[in-house]
């Protein structure tokens, strides 16, 4: 298993202080990116979001991978994941841009797709139902652009009729291809299409993960019809990494607050905080009442209320509901969740190997979360990054 790097750009609103504060979070990553090329990491992945605000600055990933590969040497760049839906992203401008950026990085770039979400969606007027073909359409057609002189397409979305694309990628034939995965149609839909699958579902348990990876290496062995010119069969997952000298020091760090604060968010934006809170608060009932709660108490009680994952869940669903829960507790609960890497190098070291033993090919390491400081996110990408020598294979694609 090969350490990659996975970025959202997060800027809390109390860390909006002083007139220069946005371009201090922009200088901050290229300098984490800097270090992380240093260190040995594989990817630097950049995500993109529009309209997020504290929750990711990241609104124009293109530009920012640019400007991480021209001041770095070896550190892989990519898209995790550019927004399919033709509103978002024409599949010819994502064609270009791609091929751009992988002249400047000299061949480090890897392209990921996605289809977004609701708000996105809302934003920029596209009807949900939509966005999976839309996806999967620009999956065939970008490699054609980049690999033959002339395109015609004929679609639902989309008509095309001898288009040419320059410049053509650096790399021969293609960057490699990746698809943002949430939920099992999307692994299987990764395996069919024989590109990469970078699995960013929040707070998945290893029976989780485990399980995507098996539809999604079972479709890649059944069912794949490759849309590019060669698979990229590597699976990719991001989780929360942070490591620090000791525990007592993680914790102080607000790490596990850290956390907490990107899973409130991502569930606010995502518009699934009201769902993801009253399940906390039917779980909390049954932890109080196991003999209670009808038919969906009978449903629940198959959910061990004090089992780590759901003793999470429940703390998170008392965050969101506006309590004030005690930082020593926040730590208690979520640093023993197996989805969350935190504490000392040995500590973070156990972690890896949790993944590691599931059969990921790179670790998506998710270190500037919340309102981390910038000096302890770079100790953070320090001492996990000098663990790399034990986790460096296999290569970037």
């Amino acid at each position: 298993m090969r350490l990659d790097i996975f970025s959202e750009m997060q800027h809390p609103k109390e860390r909006w202080s002083g007139p220069d504060h946005e371009h201090q979070l922009i200088q901050e990553t290229l300098e984490q990116a800097r270090l992380a090329d240093e260190m040995g990491y594989g990817v630097w992945w950049q995500v993109e979001h529009h309209t997020a605000v504290e929750f990711s600055y990241s609104s124009a990933p293109e530009i920012m991978l640019t400007a991480i590969a021209r001041s770095t040497k070896n550190l892989h760049v990519g898209h995790s994941s550019v927004l399919a839906p033709t509103r978002f992203n024409h599949p010819i401008r994502v064609a270009e841009r791609a091929a751009f950026i992988d002249h400047l990085s000299g061949g480090r770039f890897q392209l990921g797709l996605a289809r977004s979400t609701i708000p996105e969606w809302r934003t920029f007027n596209i009807e949900p139902d939509s966005t999976r073909g839309q996806m999967q359409q620009a999956f065939e057609l970008i490699p054609k652009l980049w690999t033959q002189d002339k395109v015609s397409w004929d679609g639902p979305d989309l008509r095309l009729k001898d288009v040419s694309v320059i410049p053509k990628p650096y790399r021969k034939p293609h960057p490699p291809l990746w698809q943002a995965c949430s939920s099992p149609a999307s692994f299987e839909q990764a395996g069919k299409n024989g590109v990469g699958a970078l699995g960013v579902t929040l707070w998945a348990s290893p029976e989780e993960v485990a399980e995507m990876i098996h539809i999604y290496r079972e479709a890649l062995r059944t069912r794949c019809e490759p849309v590019g010119a060669f698979v990229n069969d590597q699976v990719a997952f991001f989780t929360f990494v942070h490591c620090a000298d000791s525990e007592r020091e993680a914790m102080e760090n607000g790490a596990a607050k850290a956390a907490a604060w990107y899973t409130s968010g991502s569930f606010t934006f995502f518009e699934a905080k009201d769902a993801f809170v009253k399940t906390a608060a039917e779980l909390e009932v049954l932890a109080k009442d196991p003999a209670g709660g009808g038919l969906t108490g009978q449903y629940l009680r198959k959910k061990d209320p004090n089992a780590p994952q759901s003793q999470a869940q429940r703390l998170l669903g008392r965050i969101m509901g506006g309590e004030q829960v005690p930082d020593e507790q926040v730590w208690e609960v979520l640093s023993a969740q197996d989805s969350l890497i935190v504490g000392t190098q040995d500590q973070v070291r156990a972690g890896l190997k949790r993944y590691q033993a599931l059969g990921i090919d790179a670790l998506m390491s998710f270190h500037q979360v919340g309102a981390l400081a910038h000096d302890k996110v770079l100790k953070s990408i320090r001492l996990t990054g000098e663990l790399i020598p034990e986790f460096r294979t296999p290569a970037a694609p």
